[in-house]
């Protein structure tokens, strides 16, 4: 059966499963209370808020009190860095973070680095992976902040955030790891004690939630100044009345990935081999640049071909892929850039993400639509 759509972008973002848009709508219907205001709307209200910081917190392996709730992953790092930074400013000015994070981590450290801020920035292997031998020669007495994503955006490539916790720890520095989780969160196995970080982010659209949700996970006793004050929300660490429907959503969406998440890192796995195993078939010219550690994110390229053309192509027969992260608006990968992929490899490159909805049958009809890609359009002259 040839699929109608083929969405393969939900590293971008995923589509709102039924029960957290039901949940949402609950709340904007019937419990539309300020979670603030004492009366009893307010408290059923405050009541729901609980349960989700629960159940996002219970995904984490974190006590309630740890989740902070934020507008996505963005906020949530800009946040860690920026406030991580602050606090630990009297240990040292100097940061450890790679040049392969999202910009809601570059920016920030670029930002600090501005304004004096020394700033160490790692750079990966040819799969992708920050080395902990190179992480560990990085640390010094005045490294104030790290901050490592867990898993890249791009590549899917998964990086030692325990091992690095536990070297901070071994040379008894004072430094705070954060790690970038959202793409890690509810994919790949971890804890925050597994991790043993001291900050960690994730999103609600990311696991089937809705956008404009997000959480920092901040261990107890970091006590992390505010990124944004008013009203004292959140313990008063972020302002602001809380978007209720949102959070809601995004507890709903963590507690139920949290009961399927085996199911669906084996569903994702299977269908990360079969569509690897395809295009290796059937395109011999593909090179496929990720590492396998992440079995929801497929990087691939055909060199010679222009990403653009190859997107546009396939849009044209509703089927929808990427570049690079959606935030980059297809420029260039910064990360491909820091792997030193050759020009034409980080030119035709393509970043295919699974969700627990992706089927064979979209995987087999993508492949397929490529290859037709491939014969009908012209390389590229050297």
């Amino acid at each position: 059966m040839i699929p109608i759509t083929v969405y393969f972008d939900n590293a971008a973002t995923t589509r709102v499963r039924d029960e957290a848009r039901d949940a949402m709508v609950r709340m904007m219907s019937d419990n539309y209370g300020n979670p603030s205001s004492p009366h009893a709307m307010g408290r059923r209200a405050r009541a729901a808020l609980d349960e989700a910081r629960k159940s996002v917190a219970g995904a984490l392996g974190a006590d309630a009190e740890e989740a902070y709730f934020t507008s996505g992953g963005t906020e949530a790092d800009n946040w860690a860095v920026l406030g991580g930074a602050e606090l630990n400013a009297r240990r040292g000015k100097h940061i450890i973070t790679t040049l392969i994070e999202h910009d809601a981590v570059r920016k920030p450290a670029s930002l600090l680095e501005s304004r004096g801020w020394d700033v160490t920035r790692l750079t990966p292997d040819k799969a992708g992976r920050i080395s902990l031998d190179d992480f560990a020669a990085a640390l010094r007495e005045d490294t104030a902040l790290v901050s490592v994503m867990l898993v890249n955006n791009e590549t899917g490539a998964i990086n030692p955030i325990p091992e690095m916790a536990r070297e901070i720890k071994r040379c008894g520095l004072p430094a705070l790891l954060h790690t970038d989780a959202v793409q890690g969160f509810m994919k790949v196995p971890f804890t925050v004690k597994s991790l043993g970080a001291d900050l960690v982010t994730v999103s609600a659209h990311k696991i089937h939630g809705p956008k404009g949700a997000g959480a920092l996970f901040v261990k107890k006793g970091v006590r992390l100044p505010p990124l944004i004050v008013g009203g004292g929300q959140e313990k008063e660490k972020r302002s602001g009345t809380e978007a209720l429907p949102s959070i809601v959503g995004f507890g709903e969406a963590a507690r139920l990935a949290t009961l399927e998440k085996a199911e669906n890192a084996a569903h994702a796995r299977a269908l990360y081999d079969f569509t690897a195993a395809l295009l290796r078939e059937k395109l011999p010219g593909a090179v496929i640049l990720s590492a396998g550690d992440s079995p929801y994110i497929l990087s691939l390229s055909l060199p010679g071909y222009k990403s653009e053309v190859l997107m546009n192509f396939l849009e044209a027969a509703d089927i929808f892929v990427a570049k690079s992260s959606a935030c980059k608006r297809g420029a260039r990968s910064h990360v491909l850039e820091a792997m030193k992929m050759p020009n034409d490899i980080i030119d035709g490159a393509l970043r295919v993400s699974f969700s627990r909805y992706s089927t064979q049958d979209e995987a087999a009809y993508f492949v397929d639509k490529l290859r037709e890609a491939t014969e009908k359009l012209y390389k590229v002259l050297k």
